[in-house]
């Protein structure tokens, strides 16, 4: 057997490339701040059992979790806290939620959050979307228009509230 592809070492692997940070500031709410801790926490967990398992020939699990490790630490020292509690309710910014109508007098509520805690089924929507741009600084009873790709949709702003943290 030819021993050109046979990388001969001490059986560890190099560090996996880190995951990329997000030119943005990193602005979070309290309930994304909490997510971010507990996400640390388990890969901490998980990267303690992989480290206690009995087989370890692939070590490929292992810095996974320690490159999401390095993500999720740089993350937190990135975080930006804003509490929306605090928040004056006299227009749309980061971390409240706002009701929209559309033309058809559809109601959606859409809550402005943190990059990692952005999920558009739960309508939370991060400061960089075109939507949450064309709300940011609107009032109740503004029309903003939301730029997509399917062309332009106005809509006006019913409400502006906490979000349920």
């Amino acid at each position: 057997m030819s021993r050109a592809f046979v990388k001969e070492g001490d059986g560890t692997l190099d560090p996996l490339p880190d995951l990329p940070q997000s030119p943005h500031p990193n602005y979070v709410t309290p309930r994304g701040l909490n997510a971010l801790q507990a996400r640390l926490r388990d890969l901490q967990t998980t990267l303690s059992a992989l480290k206690f398992r009995l087989e370890r020939l692939d070590k490929l699990p292992e810095a996974a979790c320690e490159r999401d490790i390095r993500y999720f630490e740089s993350r937190l020292r990135s975080a930006i806290l804003i509490d929306p509690a605090t928040l004056p309710l006299s227009e749309v910014a980061f971390g409240l939620a706002v009701t929209v109508a559309d033309d058809h007098g559809q109601q959606t509520t859409y809550e402005i959050t943190g990059e990692d805690e952005a999920d558009a089924r739960l309508h939370r929507i991060t400061p960089q979307s075109p939507l949450a741009r064309a709300l940011i600084g609107a009032q109740v009873g503004d029309e903003v228009i939301w730029r997509k790709p399917s062309g332009p949709v106005s809509l006006e702003i019913v409400y502006i509230t906490h979000s349920n943290q």
